[in-house]
C-alpha cells in the first residue's frame, strides 16, 4: 500500500520529534517516497541530516529557500502529495492550522494541499487536555483532518497522563488506512474474527488453544488497507491493536457467535480466522477447583458452530488448521459449513503452525478450485485470501 506513494512527513518542535526519526525509516522501508518537511523549533530537537540519510531525500526546513528540484516547494510538495502527517504535531502548530495561519513551510504546505492531512499531537498532558487545544481539534477534525489520538503514559516532564506520540505502528496504520480508501475493497464490509476462544473451568483456569491471533490480526489490517470498513471481533491476544478497525473483545465461544451475528447483520464478508474451542466445561466451577485428587474429570459439551450457525447473506470464508490429510478434511468441512472459500494449512509444518509470522495455505473453494500458496509471510497470505473475496463480490 505504501509503495511509490509520496507521503510529506510533517515534523513540529516536540521533545518526541526524535520518534519522527522511526517513523520516516519504517515508511522508506516499506517503500513510500518521504519528504520531510521541519519546523525551524523542530530542527533543535532532530536534525535534518538526520532524516535526509534516512529518506534520501532533501529535508525542507525554510519556505523562502528554493531547491534544486522544487521552484516553489510548498506548492510543489503540496500537489505531489498523497497524504500529509504531522508527527509529532504541536499545540502551536495545531492552533495555526486551525485559524488558517501559514506563516511556514508546514502551514504552507498543508494549507495548499488537497491531500488527506493526518495529525499526530504529542505535548504535555495539560497542554493536550487543553479546552483551546481540544477545541482546535475539533474544529481541524470537523474539516476532516484525521486526528490520531495521543497515547496515555510518561510524559518528557516525568509526570503520567495524556499527551504522549501515538505508537508509531498505529500512525502507520492510520495512513495505510487512508490510502486504502479507494482501493478495491472501498465501500465493503468485512467481519474478520481472530484469536483462539478461552472457556472457563473456574475462575482461575480455561481450556484454550495455542492460536496468536496473528493471521485474523493480518486478515484485518489488510483489509483495511484495501478500502473496507472491518470489523474485528477477537479473543485474547497480545498483539497490539490495528489502527482504524472497530475491535470487539470476546473470551468464549458463545460471545464470538452473538458478536459475530450482530456484526453480520450488515456485512458483504465474514471471515473466521479465529480457532474456536469446540468443547467448553458443561459447567463452570463458582470457586477455584482445589488440587486435592491425582486426578480431575471435567464433562465437556460441544461449543456453538459459529459458521453454520450465523445466518445471512454474505460471504463466509473459514479456516481449517490441519495435522493430518489437510485438502481432504478441509474439503468436507467446506462442503459441511457450505463456504464459499476455506483455507486450509498444516500445522505440523514448523513454518506454518501457530505463533509464527509465516504460513502456507492451500485456498480451496466452493467450485473445487484449488490453490496450492508458497510460504509467505501472513500479511502476504491475507491479501491473496482478499484477491478471492474480491472476485466473489464482483460475481454477486
Amino acid at each position: 500500500m505504501l509503495a511509490n506513494k509520496t507521503i510529506v512527513l510533517g515534523i513540529t518542535g516536540s521533545l518526541a520529534a526524535y520518534k519522527a526519526a522511526n517513523i520516516a525509516s519504517k515508511l522508506t522501508q516499506a517503500g513510500a517516497r518521504v519528504e520531510v518537511v521541519m519546523t525551524e523549533s523542530a530542527t533543535k530537537f532532530i536534525t535534518p541530516l538526520t532524516l535526509g540519510s534516512i529518506t534520501s531525500r532533501l529535508v525542507v526546513t525554510n519556505l523562502f529557500e528554493l531547491t534544486p528540484e522544487f521552484n516553489v516547494p510548498h506548492i510543489a510538495l503540496a500537489e505531489a502529495a498523497d497524504v500529509v502527517v504531522i508527527a509529532p504535531a504541536t499545540a502551536s502548530v495545531i492552533a495555526k492550522l486551525a485559524a488558517g495561519i501559514s506563516d511556514d513551510m508546514l502551514t504552507c504546505t498543508v494549507l495548499a494541499t488537497k491531500a488527506p492531512i493526518i495529525i499526530a499531537p504529542a505535548m504535555s498532558a495539560n497542554m493536550f487536555q487543553n479546552p483551546i487545544t481540544q477545541d482546535n481539534l475539533a474544529k481541524l477534525n470537523a474539516r476532516g483532518f484525521i486526528i490520531v489520538g495521543s497515547a496515555y503514559g510518561r510524559l518528557a516532564s516525568g509526570k503520567i497522563g495524556l499527551g504522549r506520540l501515538a505508537e508509531i505502528e498505529k500512525i502507520i496504520g492510520t495512513i495505510n488506512q487512508v490510502l486504502g480508501r479507494s482501493s478495491d475493497l472501498a465501500g465493503k464490509r468485512i467481519v474478520v474474527t481472530a484469536g483462539g476462544t478461552q472457556e472457563p473451568i473456574d475462575p482461575v483456569r480455561h481450556i484454550g488453544n495455542r492460536s496468536s491471533g496473528k493471521m485474523g490480526y493480518a486478515m484485518a489490517e489488510a483489509a483495511r488497507d484495501r478500502g473496507a470498513e472491518v470489523k474485528l471481533i477477537t479473543a485474547p491476544t497480545s498483539l497490539p491493536e490495528p489502527a482504524g478497525v472497530n475491535i470487539t473483545h470476546i473470551e468464549t465461544a458463545t460471545q464470538m457467535k452473538k458478536a459475530v451475528a450482530e456484526a453480520t447483520a450488515q456485512a458483504d464478508t465474514l471471515i473466521m480466522a479465529a480457532a474456536v474451542a469446540d468443547y467448553q466445561p458443561k459447567s463452570i466451577a463458582k470457586a477455584k477447583i482445589k488440587k486435592k485428587t491425582p486426578t480431575l474429570t471435567l464433562e465437556l459439551v460441544r461449543t456453538p458452530d459459529i459458521l453454520t450457525e450465523v445466518k445471512g447473506d454474505f460471504i463466509r470464508v473459514g479456516f481449517a488448521a490441519e495435522s493430518e490429510d489437510v485438502v481432504a478434511n478441509a474439503r468436507q468441512k467446506l462442503e459441511k459449513k457450505k463456504l464459499d472459500l476455506i483455507v486450509a494449512n498444516d500445522i505440523t509444518d514448523k513454518d506454518s503452525g501457530f505463533g509464527v509470522d509465516t504460513n502456507k495455505v492451500t485456498i480451496i473453494s466452493r467450485d473445487g478450485k484449488v490453490e496450492s500458496l508458497p510460504l509467505l509471510t501472513k500479511r502476504e497470505v491475507a491479501d491473496k485470501i482478499l484477491d478471492r473475496v474480491v472476485e466473489l463480490l464482483a460475481k454477486r
